[in-house]
């Protein structure tokens, strides 16, 4: 039975619980004629169904990542897509499935990177959160790091703290220099006390050690 009556757009339903009930459904099944019946769908004619496909399936992705990890590269072909949604919910995917696949992902860091410097707030704290992932894997760390500096060089300071603190467990002998002298760069661009001191505290961490 198809799943497309049952997406939130097809219920007439503006809310994403149908979504997220339907990803938890195919996720327990491991339907994995479902999961290619949401892949095929990201093309639908209609926007609303496009939508619904991309985010039930970065649902199963937070579930289940094995799922739909055989499709990272059609949400890899998504990232220029012209619909931000289907963009940056690609990009959800591809975080969710970044260790059961981290060879293709990394093949693709350049696309995922340059998404993240044009993309919505959401499509880069993704990018952040696959870089850190693969900065854990040791063939892919030197340069999966270099990115991930740059990109806290860059970051809007309102995202910089969270991005500091999610890069912790990653951080280590060979690159903690770099990290503390890049966090301590951005200090003064910071406006916000609490968000400076948060940052503050993770250069701290470091500092003493």
């Amino acid at each position: 039975m198809s799943v497309i009556p049952k997406l939130a757009s097809s219920l007439d339903r503006r809310d994403e619980v149908p979504n997220q009930e339907l990803a938890k459904q195919i996720a327990t099944k491991k339907d994995k004629k479902a999961v290619q019946e949401l892949i095929e769908n990201l093309n639908n004619k209609s926007k609303d169904i496009q939508n619904d496909c991309i985010k039930v399936l970065y649902e199963i992705g937070e579930i289940s990542p094995s799922l739909i990890s055989d499709y990272a590269k059609e949400f890899i072909a998504l990232l220029d897509h012209k619909n931000n949604r289907l963009q940056w919910g690609a990009m959800t995917a591809i975080n969710s499935i970044t260790l059961e696949n981290p060879k293709l992902v990394y093949a693709s860091i350049s696309k995922i990177v340059a998404a993240s410097d044009k993309g919505s707030v959401i499509t880069k704290d993704y990018a952040v959160n696959i870089l850190i992932k693969l900065c854990s894997i040791k063939q892919y760390s030197d340069n999966a790091f270099a990115l991930l500096n740059e990109q806290l060089l860059q970051s809007p300071t309102n995202q910089l703290p969270m991005y500091a603190e999610k890069a912790i467990p990653i951080i280590n002998e060979s690159n903690k220099r770099v990290f503390i002298k890049t966090l301590t760069s951005r200090l003064d661009d910071i406006e916000k006390d609490t968000k400076r001191k948060r940052v503050e505290k993770v250069i701290k961490k470091f500092s003493n050690k």
